[in-house]
């Protein structure tokens, strides 16, 4: 008889607590901020947009490279990729320090290689 009242006690308890946890699991889910998406455009010799701004948190960034396999560097953020042409590249990280961003090509992709360069501004709010 103690057994099946422990049960009936675990179960009814158990049945109580999943969905209190999952409206909190919810709650917090919703204060979060969504993330910044910026998508960006990869060709010889230029990013667009070549300049961008966001403020501290989490970014994605999507970016498409029509023509050839060039890199994508954020050197301060130690951010790589490649981006191969064709497909969207998604670069997912948190910045939480303003500040301005220098980003490049750092795969050689012609005579105009080292112009293939641009800059994420990171407001401070």
């Amino acid at each position: 008889m103690a057994s099946t009242r422990r049960d009936w006690m675990v179960r009814t308890l158990t049945a109580g607590a999943v969905p209190l946890l999952g409206a909190l699991g919810r709650h917090a889910l919703a204060q979060a901020p969504a993330p910044q998406v910026v998508k960006l455009v990869a060709q010889r010799f230029h990013y667009t947009p070549s300049e961008f701004r966001v403020k501290p948190g989490e970014v994605i960034l999507e970016i498409t490279s029509l023509d050839f396999v060039h890199g994508f560097n954020i050197p301060d953020l130690k951010l790589r990729s490649d981006l191969p042409p064709g497909r969207v590249t998604q670069l997912r990280f948190t910045v939480d320090k303003p500040g301005e961003y220098d980003f490049l090509c750092d795969n050689f992709c012609g005579d105009q290689h080292e112009e293939m360069a641009g800059r994420m501004i990171v407001s401070a709010t």
